[in-house]
Order: C-alpha cells, then structure tokens, then sequence
C-alpha cells in the first residue's frame, strides 16, 4: 500500500488524493482530519543552547516554507493549529500558519507536546472542541513517528524532518479518536521533493 506513497523513496511527485468522502449505503459518516508536521530540521550550531531554544536551520528555513505551500495546494485547512513551545516547533508553525492563512497570533503553544509520550498526542487530540473538523499538531520524534505507526497498514520506520502526516477518521467527536478510528490518507516530507 505504501508505495503509492513514496515513502522514503525519493519520488519527486506525490499524486495520491488526501481527501475522501465517506460513505455508507448512502449515509455520510462525520471526518475528522488531524494533521501531525515534525518540526524542521533544526540547528545544533551552538552547544550551549538549551533544546528547547534551538532553532531552524539553513535547510529547515527552506522545507518549512516550502511543505506549508505544499499542504495549502492540498486543500490543509486546519480550524486550530497547536504547537510545542520549542523554538523550532514554533518556527515551524509559523511557516503553516502563514501558508495556510491561519492567525500567527492563535497558534496554540501547549507545553505538553514538547517530550511528549504518544498517550500525551492521543490526550490533547481527543481534548480538541468539536466545532474544528480539522486541526494540526506540530511535534516531535520520536513520539509523532510512533503515534504515526498507530495509523498506518505498514510500518514506518521514521518521520524526517517537517514531514507531514494525514489522519482521517471516521468520527464525529474528537474524544473518539484513537488507534483504529483512522487511517493514514496522506504522507509528505522534503526528500520527496528535493535531492
């Protein structure tokens, strides 16, 4: 199933459709879509730096912006967007939220998200207000990969830097979100773009 996704293959395009409508004998099923975003590649540049305080590098300032777009051409229209308070987590969300016409002032830092375990992401998604049918989470790994693998047919080995990952489910109210309530329906990161 994955290989229609290129997962780490290199493909330079992705034509695979992110939205779907779901159906049953007629009747229309309630979506939710959460968007998980790894944060971009990151600076190590000054040892003295606390982690938390690190910010984007040369290669992260280009993928940034540049996925952000990408998720825009994708029809990305998260209602929230919440985010680590580490520095380049929040860099990153700005990219998004610049891309993706949202309130750089409404980006939502939750402290929980930065050395969060997976039942941290799961508890902060299913605590999300109902009227959003769409949110995104920016994070880090290796948690986002492992709440990645939740929804996903295959295994994923690693989600690279500012990857991007697509969850759809077939709910009505967030606090039912979980592992088997929803697929993987769309995987970008830069390396399928760029060399």
């Amino acid at each position: 199933m994955w290989g229609k996704f290129a997962l780490f293959r290199g493909k330079k395009k992705n034509k695979q459709v992110l939205f779907r409508l779901a159906h049953n004998r007629g009747q229309h099923w309630t979506m939710k879509t959460i968007y998980f975003v790894r944060h971009a590649k990151s600076s190590w540049d000054k040892p003295t730096l606390r982690d938390i305080d690190r910010p984007l590098n040369k290669r992260g300032l280009r993928d940034a912006p540049f996925m952000a777009k990408l998720m825009r051409s994708k029809g990305a229209r998260p209602g929230l967007l919440l985010s680590s308070p580490a520095a380049r987590a929040i860099a990153t969300a700005r990219f998004f939220a610049e891309a993706l016409g949202y309130p750089d002032e409404r980006i939502e830092q939750n402290s929980k998200i930065y050395e969060a375990y997976p039942e941290d992401i799961m508890e902060i998604i299913q605590e999300l207000p109902d009227d959003h049918e769409a949110a995104m989470l920016v994070g880090h790994n290796p948690t986002l990969t492992t709440v990645a693998n939740m929804f996903s047919d295959e295994y994923i080995a690693n989600l690279p830097t500012c990857a991007v990952v697509q969850v759809d489910a077939e709910i009505g109210h967030w606090r039912d979100f979980r592992e088997g309530k929803g697929k993987i329906s769309g995987l970008f990161f830069p390396k399928q773009f760029f060399d």
